[in-house]
């Protein structure tokens, strides 16, 4: 009996040395993740859930684009009339007409569902991929409503995430940094769902959208894994400014209408004013190229690898403005916008003064970076400045404006006669336009220390 077990156990030992080391590329990998999104105080106050939850949002929302980019929808071959690119502008505004006036004020009202609403969202795009991996087959007229659908419950979501940031704000930590790592996670998991929707899309183009559903069904059950105080009413009236306290809560208790953006001080309208300069440049950049290198690529590149390499130079720019912001410490967010655009305007017109490959490719990683700088700088300043009963109305609100930015400068660029100087000085002028109105007041801002009650640095 003794040597029995004694066998047992000398063949059961290196088959569980065999389970382990099969086992531990995944549970490392998941040990490795779940540490550095809760690093730093992140797993304390729960901003480390939604780094994770918002990680599957970007992962299941590139396994639908990969999926679509094949499809009529998102594709524009290189000899498709202006007009068809026009079109494809007016499709991206329809999530944004709604978002504003509607999804905003409706999520305002139900502030303490925010776990809910953010479970809906993925829910809604889960159920939607099903209805997509259908019409992709059979191209039925189902992919355009199901595709824009998408879209609305992914700009849904984007809204109510950002308006919780401020309830798991850890110690130590400034809303830009917050904002920051939770884009991070985004980014990182876009690159890694990223070349695993390919591979689907080998398969067949229905089997990304299987992969969606799978990962927008466990960003369902993850929304509810978020602290009970991402829904909790406390700090709520702590949250409004001074002026609103004294009218909400004053002797005689008038009704008074809900405050908005213009309540809110120099600070959150000035940014996104300089962030809508910042994103019709970048919608400016987009169309205008596509069409200039298509016509005059790079010196000894093909018009193909010349619009990739200004695609990827701005990704990597996108990303390391990301990255930069996660990394840095307490800074004001109006000087980091301020800096941010004023470099990027100094490359923008020194590339229309002499423009070349090399200065084009710079002027499209600066402007991914100042993007994603600056933006997160002002989702810092409305969770900073903006009372929380309108919080995610004036995130939506601003959502609108900047995709408007985006197709205003996407209009332009498809409308502009196709050189490449000229251009780049019509880009450089809207971006000085929104940083020279917005100087003053952003740096006064920052120099009072903003109108904040809430933690910033």
């Amino acid at each position: 009996m003794t040597s029995r077990r004694s066998g047992t156990g000398r063949k059961g030992g290196p088959l569980r040395a065999l389970g382990r080391a099969l086992h531990f590329p995944f549970t490392g990998t998941a040990r490795g993740i779940r540490k550095a999104t809760h690093a730093h105080g992140a797993g304390e106050s729960g901003l480390g859930k939604l780094i994770e939850l918002h990680a599957v949002n970007g992962a299941g929302d590139v396994m639908i684009t990969v999926a679509l980019a094949s499809t009529v929808f998102f594709s524009v071959p290189t000899d498709e009339a202006r007009g068809r690119v026009a079109l494809y502008l007016a499709i991206t505004m329809a999530p944004f007409t709604l978002l504003a006036p509607v999804i905003g004020p409706l999520l305002d009202r139900v502030p303490h569902g925010r776990r809910a609403a953010m479970a809906c969202a993925m829910l809604a795009r889960a159920l939607l991929a099903l209805v997509l991996s259908g019409a992709v087959i059979s191209g039925s007229i189902q992919l355009y409503p199901a595709a824009l659908g998408v879209l609305v419950a992914s700009k849904a979501y984007g809204v109510v995430r950002s308006a919780v940031v401020p309830r798991l704000l850890p110690p130590q930590f400034s809303l830009v940094k917050a904002n920051s790592r939770v884009t991070l996670g985004g980014l990182l998991a876009t690159g890694v769902a990223a070349p695993v929707g390919a591979g689907l899309q080998a398969l067949g183009p229905r089997w990304p959208l299987y992969g969606a559903f799978v990962i927008f069904v466990a960003g369902t059950i993850l929304s509810f894994s978020l602290p009970p105080k991402v829904d909790s009413a406390k700090g709520e009236d702590t949250a409004l400014l001074a002026a609103d306290a004294d009218h909400l809560h004053g002797p005689h208790r008038k009704p008074v209408k809900r405050p908005g953006l213009r309540t809110v001080g120099i600070a959150v309208t000035h940014g996104l004013t300089v962030n809508a300069a910042i994103r019709c440049l970048a919608g400016f950049l987009i169309f205008f190229l596509a069409f200039l290198l298509r016509e005059h690529p790079m010196s000894g590149q093909s018009a193909a690898v010349s619009l990739g390499m200004v695609a990827v130079a701005a990704g990597v720019g996108n990303a390391c403005g990301t990255a930069v912001g996660a990394a840095l410490r307490a800074r004001a967010p109006e000087i980091i916008i301020v800096t941010v655009v004023a470099v990027e305007l100094g490359v923008a017109i020194t590339a229309a003064v002499f423009f070349s490959a090399f200065l084009v490719a710079a002027l499209a990683a600066v402007a991914g970076f100042a993007q994603a700088l600056a933006k997160l700088s002002l989702d810092a300043l409305i969770q900073r400045d903006v009372p929380e009963q309108v919080r995610t109305s004036a995130f939506a609100r601003s959502e609108t404006l900047l995709q408007m930015s985006w197709v205003l400068g996407g209009a332009i660029g498809i409308a502009m006669p196709l050189n490449g100087s000229l251009g780049l000085a019509v880009g450089a002028g809207v971006l000085a336009v929104g940083w020279v109105t917005s100087v003053r007041g952003l740096l006064r801002s920052a120099r009072r220390g903003g109108r904040s009650r809430t933690r910033v640095a």
